[in-house]
């Protein structure tokens, strides 16, 4: 799949020719430049790496100083691997124009973080009200876990309290609504995970 990287401006709406209100999401997308370029007979696969954002050079390690200097690029923040059609060379640019209106793409990006939740923000229990999860009267407790003194463990993967969101998520199929090359803008139809300012993955 190809692709690019860039960063969630937030969300806004338009509307169709015929009328339609559209909820969707503003993307800067690149323009990203190309790191690496993988092959069969060297690396066992092809591949083209990009690489996203400014990174200063102090913060950047020597093996990765020496890794950008080698495509004669400035250091970046972001780097991933994409197969193009078209075939591409060390220090070239990818931009916005590779997308064209009504192409359907998959988003990708960390969600927003929660930190610690509860079982019903976590994973939707009704509460005493449903009184489907045996807790007596406490409104939000997650009741019984089901096991007993055999096998007196908890079993992984029992819906209990914990980490909520700050985990990849893919949205698929969202529709490229409108493409601004001069201003290195992706407008996607619906909603993509993570907050303002996020890095994502957009890939068709």
């Amino acid at each position: 799949m190809s692709g690019i990287l860039g960063t969630k401006l937030g969300m806004t709406s338009i509307f169709t020719e015929a009328g339609e209100n559209l909820a969707c999401t503003v993307i800067e997308a690149g323009p990203c430049v190309v790191t690496q370029v993988k092959t069969q007979e060297t690396d066992g696969y092809a591949a083209t790496q990009i690489a996203f954002a400014d990174k200063k050079q102090k913060n950047t390690s020597k093996a990765m100083q020496g890794h950008f200097a080698k495509a004669g690029v400035e250091a970046k923040k972001h780097i991933k691997e994409f197969t193009y059609e078209e075939d591409l060379n060390l220090g070239d640019t990818v931009t916005v124009e590779l997308f064209n209106v009504g192409d359907v793409v998959n988003v990708s990006a960390n969600s927003k973080g929660k930190g610690f939740q509860g079982v019903m923000k976590r994973h939707g229990f009704g509460g005493v009200g449903d009184a489907t999860h045996g807790q007596h009267n406490r409104d939000r407790a997650p009741g019984s876990i089901g096991q007993a003194s055999y096998p007196a463990k908890v079993f992984k993967g029992i819906k209990m309290a914990g980490q909520t969101g700050n985990k990849k998520v893919t949205i698929k199929n969202l529709e490229i609504l409108k493409v601004y090359p001069e201003k290195n803008l992706l407008v996607v139809s619906g909603a993509i995970p993570g907050h303002k300012g996020s890095t994502v993955v957009v890939e068709k």
